[in-house]
């Protein structure tokens, strides 16, 4: 694993909210359910903007995404400076066990976005790579990538 996620990132909110099962998430600026799958992505969103550096305006939380004739969406979608996406991920619940139809969600997801970083992560397994679009190659990371992105 390439970095500690921590659950307890979370104890930023306040008791009160917790104690009604809701949370403000910080990218979508509204208050949402507490369960196991948020968790995950809140704390993703702690790495993302505290580790990493990755500005809030440059991250979307539950990007749909218009796939022949339904509506998808992608837990939380990172853009470079340009509005181009960057990266893809797709947060699971702590009990759900990474595996080969994660992975091929969260790449169903990026033939839409063609980001070149993917990760999934249940808050206990958390897998990286990139995607090579001239080739169609894929690399697993060993730790996530540098933001901003050289451009």
């Amino acid at each position: 694993m390439f970095w500690e996620t921590d659950i307890s990132l979370l104890k930023k909110m306040s008791s009160t909210d917790r104690q009604q099962g809701y949370i403000v998430d910080p990218a979508r600026r509204k208050s949402v359910k507490v369960g196991p799958e948020e968790n995950v992505r809140q704390a993703l969103i702690n790495h993302l903007t505290d580790t990493l550096g990755i500005p809030l305006g440059l991250i979307s939380v539950e990007k749909e995404i218009l796939s022949s004739d339904t509506t998808i969406r992608a837990d939380i979608v990172v853009y470079d400076r340009k509005g181009t996406p960057w990266m893809v991920v797709e947060c699971k619940s702590p009990s759900v066990k990474i595996s080969q139809q994660v992975f091929e969600q969260v790449a169903r997801y990026n033939a839409h976005l063609r980001a070149p970083y993917l990760l999934v992560s249940n808050g206990k397994e958390h897998f990286a790579w990139e995607w090579e679009s001239g080739s169609n190659e894929i690399s697993f990371l060993p730790d996530l990538p540098t933001f901003p992105p050289q451009q």
